[in-house]
């Protein structure tokens, strides 16, 4: 399906988005995965906070089945995560390291050039034979181009070949990709992982199965994290199909809960519902800015991880969870010595 892309446009506007903000001590980042630290995947912790009641609980994530009932539906992201870095090299000899976020026609990428300046129109030349032409700034931003690559071979292939995994600074040594994949992935295109389901298990899927809730999966490929400058989220492309539309109404149909494991499925529903919260299938490019302002309709609860101050994905969490919730819980999560970034731990939301 992605050989038939067109180029997405954004017709959303950039809201004005005030985040939580706070201090992130540096002890708070997890610089290692889980099983480095001497962890399962699913040993991480879990911060639970209930809205109703403001209610915290600590525990660890391979319990989480017990904080479900019956009936309940668990949507995750199966986008599997892609070696999206890339050495690049400039034609004077100068090395730079290439992000590809996003895939937006056979041969045109959403790149972004780590700590450096390029300009439209230059090449560089990427291994084995491969090369880049810059062509224009993506959306007026000042690190995110768009790009085009000739590749000697299809582009995962080629990727699996020569990328390595996204890794910032944060993070202590190199890991391969599978420790940035989640267990239940299947379609590849993610330029970073979807990292809130990463502590899931197989014995974790099963407990919930045996629990009696629900699962079921929608695809969302993620671009490259905005960081640096606290943009916006911009346009991904997704897709709900029917059986996780369908899978969602009879849920709340029998007064279940749904409970998104992540931003990106929560991006990827609100926008493929319709005017009455509905979600219906739906395929394309999503540009939706989730704020506190605009609300959430399709969701009753949330698992994500803790995201930095002043984030643009804590716009969202507040429009789930509100506030002033979401400032007790980051202050529990503070003081409790949780840890943030992709190799941390968990906050469910319910």
């Amino acid at each position: 399906m992605l050989a038939t892309l067109e180029r997405p446009t954004t017709q959303t506007t950039r809201a004005q988005i005030r985040p939580l903000d706070f201090q992130l001590p540096a002890a708070l980042e997890a610089r290692v995965p889980p099983e480095a630290r001497g962890l399962a995947r699913d040993g991480v912790r879990l911060l639970v906070s209930y809205r109703q009641g403001g209610r915290i609980e600590h525990t660890r994530f391979r319990q989480i089945a017990e904080f479900l009932d019956p009936g309940d539906l668990v949507v995750v992201n199966d986008s599997v995560t892609i070696p999206a870095s890339l050495s690049a090299t400039r034609q004077n000899g100068d090395e730079l390291t290439l992000h590809l976020s996003t895939r937006v026609g056979p041969d045109t990428w959403v790149v972004e050039p780590r700590k450096t300046t390029v300009q439209a129109g230059e090449r560089l030349s990427l291994p084995a034979g491969g090369r880049v032409e810059i062509i224009a700034p993506h959306h007026g931003s000042t690190r995110l181009w768009r790009a085009r690559l000739d590749l000697p071979l299809p582009w995962l292939s080629y990727l699996e070949t020569n990328g390595r995994p996204i890794a910032y600074d944060y993070v202590d040594g190199e890991w391969p990709l599978a420790m940035y994949q989640t267990v239940y992935g299947r379609n590849p295109g993610s330029s970073e992982m979807p990292s809130a389901g990463r502590a899931f298990s197989g014995r974790v899927m099963e407990a919930l199965r045996r629990k009696g809730v629900g699962i079921a999966s929608i695809t969302l490929h993620t671009g490259v994290a905005s960081l640096e400058d606290r943009e916006p989220p911009y346009e991904e492309w997704f897709d709900v199909a029917a059986a996780t539309a369908d899978a969602i109404a009879g849920t709340r149909a029998t007064g279940g809960r749904v409970i998104a494991v992540g931003t990106t499925v929560v991006r990827a529903l609100e926008t493929a519902a319709d005017a009455s919260g509905a979600v219906i299938p739906r395929t394309g490019w999503t540009d939706l800015i989730v704020t506190p302002e605009r609300g959430v309709q399709t969701v009753d609860g949330m698992l994500t991880g803790f995201h930095e101050p002043k984030a643009s994905h804590l716009a969202m969490l507040e429009a789930i969870a509100g506030r002033d919730h979401l400032a007790v819980t980051y202050k529990a999560a503070l003081t409790g010595g949780y840890l943030w970034h992709e190799f941390g731990d968990l906050h469910l939301i319910l």
